[in-house]
């Protein structure tokens, strides 16, 4: 499976992606907010992150930035089932990349693939307090807020930290009525 959108492809990693994925990945401020990578990152991770299976419903996407040459790795983008069932939506934006609207995009592309595609009916997220940032681009995809901020392990934090945690209804009747509240 494969996504364009005005500026971004979005496809699945190979194997030869792996020093791409590292020096996009490989920065402190980036895998800190994650759950799973640990710090440092190594290009071994970068190689065991795209050698990992995935279930089809768990469509993971590397995030290139459409250029005049060659695209260029700038992040990734994917949904992964949690073990409660739950599906959540998560991503990372390379640092010189940070504040024009990349993860929006993607993200939006991949929400585009769980409703129709997929034909998911709703989906998680979450970002821990200290990275408002993705706060913002979760609330201009049309998250809603739980109530819930949560403690949630980061493998480069070594630990917990607090994590606010979202839901977007994807199905047709759930949006309909979440729309009617809100007039």
């Amino acid at each position: 499976m494969f996504a364009r959108t005005e500026r971004l492809l979005l496809r699945p990693g190979w194997k030869e992606d792996a020093p791409a994925l590292f020096e996009a990945i490989a920065d402190e401020g980036i895998v800190r907010n994650l759950a799973s990578p640990p710090w440092p990152y190594t290009l071994a991770d970068a190689e065991a992150f795209l050698a990992t299976d995935r279930r089809p419903d768990e469509a993971c996407f590397l995030i290139f930035r459409r250029t005049n040459g060659a695209p260029q790795l700038i992040g990734t983008v994917g949904l992964g089932r949690k073990p409660t069932g739950q599906v959540e939506l998560g991503y990372w934006i390379a640092r010189n990349h940070w504040g024009l609207g990349y993860a929006t995009e993607a993200a939006a592309a991949e929400i585009a693939i769980a409703r129709g595609s997929l034909r998911l009916k709703r989906i998680i997220a979450g970002h821990f307090l200290d990275n408002p940032a993705s706060g913002r681009v979760l609330q201009k995809l049309g998250f809603r807020p739980v109530g819930i901020v949560a403690e949630r392990y980061s493998a480069a934090r070594g630990g917990e930290a607090p994590c606010k945690l979202f839901e977007l209804a994807l199905s047709p009747a759930e949006v309909a009525v979440r729309t009617a509240m809100a007039a």
